[in-house]
């Protein structure tokens, strides 16, 4: 009897926006790891989720830097203010 292999996660193509200094950040973090950008985001999205921590301390320091060399700040962001208080709210 031989066996079927098991289909992997149905993957579809996205347009997503954001900000272009930021998707520079996430580029070179995924670069870093060599992996592609969407396993890279895939990762961050399943461990926030789970409740894990998406980066790790030496990860989360490259992040830092990275940020850094970019010019981004997060502090910046509204939306991401209001999407954790509109979460708790609901």
């Amino acid at each position: 009897m031989t066996r079927q292999p098991q289909p992997g996660p149905e993957r579809t193509q996205t347009g997503v926006r954001m900000e272009k200094r930021l998707l520079k950040v996430l580029k070179a973090l995924a670069e870093l790891y060599d992996i592609s950008l969407a396993e890279f985001l895939e990762d961050l999205v399943r461990d926030a989720f789970a409740g894990r921590a998406p980066l790790s301390d030496i990860a989360q320091a490259q992040a830092a830097e990275l940020m850094r060399i970019y010019g981004v700040d997060l502090g910046s962001s509204s939306r991401a203010a209001s999407l954790s208080s509109s979460a708790a709210d609901g």
